[in-house]
């Protein structure tokens, strides 16, 4: 089992910025720089959906709606995962997950309990 905790969320006024980090332990933690990681979000009464995602070789993604806003990056000799926000929207407000996926076989899938983000004047 691998465990993962975010910490980071606060309450910041639009335009503010915040770091998200995401770390891992747990039984499997040796081989984190396999996993694809990920951070992904959720609002009030919507679905969770993904923001960014930084994969095990290295490939890197975002939702359109924090490209350029957003940056994802991954220490795997520290084995955490870290998302900065900059220029924050109230639309970003919602929880936010860490999520850490083996894409080999049998595949795993990891999920933190999440942190809160919100965005408000």
């Amino acid at each position: 089992q691998m465990q993962l905790v975010e910490s980071g969320g606060d309450t910041v006024q639009p335009g503010g910025s915040l770091t998200l980090s995401c770390a891992a332990a747990g039984l499997f933690v040796g081989y984190y720089y396999q996993y694809d990681m990920a951070w992904s979000r959720q609002a009030p009464g919507q679905q969770r959906e993904l923001v960014a995602a930084r994969t095990s070789s290295g490939t890197t993604t975002y939702a359109d709606s924090v490209t350029g806003r957003f940056t994802i990056s991954r220490d795997n000799s520290k084995q955490t995962l870290t998302l900065q926000m900059n220029r924050l929207l109230p639309e970003d407000t919602g929880v936010y997950y860490c999520n850490a996926r083996y894409p080999g076989f049998p595949s795993r899938n990891y999920w933190g309990r999440g942190t809160q983000v919100t965005v408000a004047s």
